[in-house]
């Protein structure tokens, strides 16, 4: 309000969890957050559009409850070898197609077209994102997915959800 920016929109908070166990701000960004939106949208059952539309109309309050689908869901990221630090562009990106007979959702993230084919551009690729009953589940579609999925010198992290796997034993 003191710079006069009228602003409806999404906010997104970028948090973490201290040894202690308490969360704590690392950011805020007026845009939805990469990759948790890819985690989040696959269960979401409240058409997105709506929500966006009433959001920008200050309507939200008069909406329905948001409905979620039942399960979990799970985001993985294949990164560029070097991420965070520097990293080659122009990798030939190939599996997608396969990955997708996952039942998984591709999501690019730094990836550009050349020459008709989809190369590397950005640190973050390709969010891989997979859906089921459990977490267990949900991760071994991601998995599946990513392990068709190849370029040089792409890496994944094999831990994402394993706190919550261990606290389910």
């Amino acid at each position: 309000k003191v710079r006069g920016i009228d602003y409806r929109g999404v906010l997104y908070a970028g948090l973490m969890i201290t040894p202690e166990g308490n969360p704590t701000v690392l950011e805020f960004n007026c845009r939805f957050g990469d990759p948790e939106t890819q985690a989040i949208l696959p269960l979401l059952e409240t058409p997105l559009d709506q929500l966006l539309v009433a959001c920008t109309q200050q309507r939200l309050a008069q909406l329905p409850t948001l409905t979620w689908k039942q399960g979990a869901a799970a985001c993985v990221i294949a990164a560029s070898k070097g991420y965070p630090g520097a990293y080659e562009k122009g990798k030939v990106i190939t599996g997608i197609e396969q990955a997708e007979q996952h039942r998984a959702v591709v999501c690019s993230a730094g990836t550009t077209l050349k020459q008709e084919e989809l190369v590397t551009s950005g640190g973050r690729v390709l969010g891989v994102t997979g859906t089921g009953k459990t977490i267990a589940q949900a991760l071994s579609v991601a998995y599946s997915a990513m392990d068709c999925i190849q370029f040089e010198g792409m890496y994944y992290r094999r831990d994402i959800g394993y706190r919550v796997l261990q606290d389910q034993g």
